[in-house]
């Protein structure tokens, strides 16, 4: 299972890289046009995927005990969307040691899950 979640998290941000590319050899970033940004669709997409990312953003935060740690994730997260998500999956899945549960993946380092109680 890690090594497809690491695999899936590997091919995840290339894809995303090489979607981007051929997209600006297209038209710039910038030269979206007031078509774009007036579209209802392109507004609902983007809340849809902030959402997704502050979402993700919380286990970050729940994750990471340091300050600098979560506002360097936070802007990371926010700037660079999925790319940023797949890196830090990777980053846990490698700081896993062979025979690590689940839930040391899932959880904050040094806390032990208690039968019936929410970490």
């Amino acid at each position: 299972m890690r090594t497809l979640l690491a695999l899936l998290f590997v091919v995840m941000p290339i894809l995303i890289i090489a979607s981007l590319v051929i997209a600006s050899r297209h038209r710039g970033i910038l030269n979206l046009g007031a078509v774009l940004w007036s579209d209802p669709w392109f507004h609902a997409t983007l809340l849809d995927a902030y959402a997704g990312f502050i979402t993700f953003y919380v286990w970050v935060a729940y994750k990471e005990a340091g300050l600098a740690a979560r506002v360097v994730w936070f802007i990371l997260i926010m700037g660079l969307g999925n790319i940023a998500t797949a890196a830090y999956v990777l980053l846990q899945l490698a700081r896993m040691n062979r025979g690590d549960s689940w839930e040391s993946f899932l959880l904050r380092r040094g806390t032990t899950p208690r039968a019936g109680i929410p970490a």
